[in-house]
């Protein structure tokens, strides 16, 4: 009984695990379908323009935690939730992958958060 738990509570946990892990996104499709964030947050993914994110070199599940937030409204910003709402769970997964996979140009928070000057 001990050990058909044990094998149990471990299959749970595999299963679990490779869910995430096969949430990772396709980069190379995340790039074809974030051609209309690149007007904003750059086709590299480091806006020029201080008032836009630098989403170069994020962590993948930040973006994709971000984009779902606005797609349900936890964030609420009109054109972003404009740009999500036709995004899938997979289009999610793959443009966070995209920008995720780029270099970012950021080496320091300095001018880049609000109070700073």
């Amino acid at each position: 009984m001990k050990r058909a738990l044990t094998l149990l509570i471990l299959g749970a946990v595999l299963a679990l695990s490779s869910t995430t892990l096969l949430a990772e996104g396709n980069a190379a499709n995340g790039k074809t379908k974030a051609a209309a964030c690149f007007a904003c947050h750059g086709a590299d993914g480091n806006a020029v323009d201080p008032q836009y994110p630098r989403l170069a070199g994020q962590y993948n599940l930040y973006l994709q935690q971000v984009l779902h937030e606005y797609k349900d409204g936890r964030r609420n910003n009109p054109i972003m939730k404009g740009f999500v709402a036709t995004l899938s769970d997979q289009d999610i997964e793959d443009v966070a992958a995209y920008f995720s996979s780029l270099p970012t140009k950021l080496s320091t928070l300095n001018g880049h958060i609000q109070g700073d000057k």
